[in-house]
Parts: structure tokens; C-alpha cells; sequence
């Protein structure tokens, strides 16, 4: 899923830069704070950051003839919000395009506003709304993890097809048709089974630490808060 290094034309590079730096800016502020006030929370802060390296290196072949892989950003969305998932993905996005070959330095902003940003700000309402609804921790997780996964996709899909728009004067809807057959096959799938995964981690911390969830009713979806 991650857009290599050269695809994307220099204003798109810049355009995505300028659009996720104010979150990265917030994220680092409201992990400082978080940290600070609840020590207790490096340990699920260390893992939601493991997930998101863990899950989004695997890539998987498509056969379509691209690649697929989950994100894994919904712990650390639903736990600590948009700003603090913006900068852990971005961390992970990083080592991977420095150590793996995996997305690239120019395409930084744009993978990071579609994996750290916009696919789990979808995520984080979903979970709020399931949790207003009184579902459970295992449904609410499921769904949030699953439908970031597939947004980021979405994000992804629209970004290509803004850049193929405005280089070679494609036809929007018909780019963002391909891209979205492309990933599609693997992604949905994918998306179903990392939301498995994720539902199962949330479950077993809500049974074995349930103090650890406190900080997610406090949680606001505005990413630009610094309250823990």
C-alpha cells in the first residue's frame, strides 16, 4: 500500500508534507503529556507502535499483480488518538523506507495521512459510536481496526488518482476505480482479519487490565487536543 519513492509528483509530495505536519506537531505534544501523567501507559503506547511496524511490513502479493497489508493502527488510535497514531506511524514509516524498501522519503506525507491519519480517524468515530451504543470492547475494536484498515486503502487510492489526474490528465473516477479493483481483492480480506487480531488484543487487556481503558473514554476525537 505504501506509494514508493518517485511516483508521486513534487506539488503532491509537498501538498500531503503540509497536511500532515500539523498532526505529527499535536501527536508528539499529547504523547509528551500522556507519558508524563500516566506512566503506566508505556507499555501499551510501545506495543500499539509494535503493531503498526509489525503488521504494516507484511507485505502480502495481490493478484492483481500489487501487494497488500494491514495497518495496525487501531490500538493506538482508539487508546491515545489521531495526533499520537500520526506519530508512531510515522516513526514506523520511516524504518521502513530506510531498512525494508518500503514506501519512501518523498512519499512520507502522503502515507502517513493515509495510514497514520485519515484511515484511523475513521476508525477512532467508529469506536466511539459502537462504544456510545454500548457494544463491546471485542465488536467496537473489530470494527474500528477493520474499517481503518480499508480507509487508509480508500485514502491511498485517492491520492494516486489526484496524482495520475493532474500529471496525465486522466479522468478521476476511472483511476480511482483501477486502484480500488486493485486492492480490493486482498484488502478486504486483510481488513477482516487484522480487526480479528486487534479485537482479540483489545479483549485481553480489557479483561487482564481494565484501568489500562480509561484513558480511552477521555480519549477525544478532535486530533488537535493535548488532554490525556
Amino acid at each position: 500500500m505504501h506509494i514508493m519513492e518517485g511516483y508521486l509528483d513534487p506539488m503532491w509530495c509537498a501538498v500531503w508534507f503540509i497536511v500532515m505536519i500539523p498532526f505529527f506537531v499535536f501527536g508528539v505534544l499529547k504523547l509528551r503529556k500522556i507519558l508524563a501523567e500516566h506512566p503506566e501507559q508505556k507499555m501499551v503506547v510501545a506495543l500499539s507502535g509494535a503493531f503498526i511496524f509489525l503488521l504494516s511490513s507484511l507485505k502480502l502479493p495481490s493478484v492483481t499483480g500489487s501487494s497488500s497489508h494491514p495497518t495496525g493502527t487501531g490500538i493506538a488510535v482508539v487508546f491515545y488518538g489521531v495526533g499520537v497514531c500520526a506519530v508512531l506511524s510515522t516513526i514506523v514509516l520511516l524504518f521502513q523506507a530506510l531498512l525494508l524498501a518500503h514506501g519512501g522519503f518523498t512519499t512520507l506525507g502522503a502515507n502517513c495521512v493515509s495510514m497514520g491519519i485519515i484511515g484511523p480517524l475513521v476508525g477512532l468515530v467508529l469506536w466511539k459510536v459502537c462504544r456510545s451504543a454500548k457494544a463491546g470492547v471485542f465488536v467496537s475494536m473489530f470494527i474500528a481496526a477493520a474499517i481503518a484498515d480499508l480507509m487508509t486503502y480508500v485514502v491511498t487510492a485517492i491520492q494516486m488518482s489526484l496524482n495520475v489526474v493532474t500529471t496525465n490528465g486522466a479522468d478521476f473516477v476511472s483511476a480511482f476505480i483501477d486502484f480500488m479493483s486493485v486492492y480490493a481483492v486482498t484488502q478486504i480480506p486483510l481488513a477482516i482479519v487484522e480487526g480479528i487480531i486487534l479485537a482479540m488484543f483489545a479483549q485481553y487487556l480489557y479483561t487482564s487490565k481494565p484501568e489500562l481503558f480509561e484513558i480511552t473514554e477521555s480519549n477525544k476525537i478532535n486530533p488537535f487536543t493535548t488532554e490525556a
